[in-house]
Formats: C-alpha cells, sequence, structure tokens
C-alpha cells in the first residue's frame, strides 16, 4: 500500500508538472504486474498500453482489467513481451509516458532496456523508474538485527528478494550517467520506503494510515532520509 500509494502522488505531480491540465496521456506500463498503476492511470481518464511477459501476471491484470467499467476497459490494451523488445512492439516516440516499476532489478544488464525504454518516448515525455536502492542495501538486515548481512551488504549490488530470488540494485550515481545518455536525463527523484521497508508482507496498514503516508512522503522528499529509502523512484524527461 505504501509503496503504490506514494508512486501515485508522486507520478501525478509530475505528470501535472509537465502537461496540460486535461491532456488524455498516451501510457506505456513496462513490466505492468498486476495493473494497479495501469487502472489508476486509465481511470484518470489516459490512455494505457501494459507490457508483461509473466502469463500469470498477464492473467492477473486482465482479470482486473475486465471488472472495471467498459468506458475504462477500452482505454487499456494488455501486450505479451519482453520489456527488453519494445522496438519489436512499438514505434519510437510513441508514448508521453512510460513506466517501468520494479522490472530493473531483474535484469542482469539494464542500458539497452532502459535505452529503449527512451527511444519509445516522445519529446518531452516522462519515464518514470522504480529501482531496489543499492546505497541502502545494509538498512534491511541492519535494522532487523541481521549483522552479518548488513555488513556484506555494504560492498554488493546484489541481494535476495522476499521472494527469495538473488536480484540486483541500482545506484543513483550510475542510473543518472545512464539516463543522461540515453536521452532522458534525470529531472527528479524520490525515495519510496524510508521508515516502513521492515515491515512484513500482509502486514495491515494502522488505523492513522494517512499519517504514516505523510510521514513516508516527507522522508521520500527530503535529504538525507531519502537516500537510504529501499526504493528510488526516479523521473527522466526525453529531450
Amino acid at each position: 500500500m505504501v509503496r503504490q500509494e506514494l508512486v501515485a502522488r508522486q507520478l501525478d505531480e509530475q505528470i501535472a508538472a509537465r502537461f496540460a491540465v486535461g491532456r488524455r496521456l498516451r501510457v506505456l506500463d513496462v513490466g505492468m504486474g498486476q495493473g494497479t498503476q495501469a487502472l489508476r492511470l486509465a481511470r484518470a481518464g489516459h490512455r494505457i498500453t501494459g507490457l508483461e511477459q509473466d502469463p500469470k501476471m498477464v492473467s492477473v491484470a486482465r482479470e482486473a482489467v475486465s471488472a472495471e467499467p467498459e468506458g475504462i476497459r477500452e482505454r487499456v490494451q494488455i501486450v505479451e513481451g519482453d520489456g527488453r523488445d519494445t522496438g519489436v512492439h512499438f514505434l519510437p516516440g510513441s508514448f508521453d509516458v512510460v513506466l517501468c516499476h520494479g522490472v530493473l532489478m531483474y535484469v542482469e544488464e539494464p542500458d539497452p532496456l532502459l535505452a529503449g525504454l527512451a527511444r519509445m518516448l516522445a519529446p518531452g515525455g516522462l519515464l518514470s523508474l522504480l529501482v531496489r536502492n543499492a546505497d541502502a542495501l545494509a538498512m534491511r538486515p541492519g535494522l532487523a538485527g541481521d549483522w552479518a548481512t548488513a555488513l556484506s551488504a555494504f560492498d554488493t549490488a546484489t541481494y535476495t528478494n522476499r521472494l527469495g530470488l538473488e536480484v540486483r540494485a541500482d545506484r543513483l550515481e550510475r542510473l543518472t550517467a545512464t539516463l543522461a545518455g540515453i536521452g532522458a536525463p534525470l529531472h527528479t527523484w524520490y525515495g519510496v520506503r524510508v521508515f516502513t521497508d521492515i515491515a512484513q508482507d500482509g502486514t495491515a496498514p494502522p488505523v492513522d494510515a494517512e499519517t504514516l503516508l505523510a510521514a513516508e512522503e516527507r522522508a521520500g522528499r527530503t535529504d538525507p532520509y531519502r537516500g537510504v529509502a529501499a526504493l528510488l523512484h526516479l523521473c527522466g524527461v526525453r529531450g
């Protein structure tokens, strides 16, 4: 809940800053998963294309779309495919906004993927990335009292996620250079889950969830707190 809500607020802020009020945007969601952000933007009137390679997630997303009113359903298209093959499915410059949330950690070499995403953007388009923060990998095990894992996390950019998979994280400095090199330089970045990263999956939101979100949102915009967030939300703009 915290991740999705914070990213939604941050994304809405960037869209409002870059596009005219009421403009219907063309949005590509690469690795759309269950479609949380895609459906939210479709409800706001935007036209969404979701690209997803996991058949199970495709099924979940299609079921979620089918539960929406007809006017929203007709604004969402789901394409089965790999995010690294956007050039196979779409023409360059076809989208105003490209989302890639929670995908880069599963890609061994992210630069070709990112270059392909940037090519999908029209001039002035917004690229929204949500990545695991490699500069904060020691925080979760350290706060949990797992000192050996915390010590080893300082010298690596890989980690074991909550699904038990060995995956990779990204550093802000390197991604900033990559975005500049592919023509979508970093415009703004946020931290996501500064205080709540150690909460167990399935934990019910507290009664004062809005206060929790306000604290997380403030921390995600404020140094030095945002630098130790579990996730980084980077927003690049196509030149």
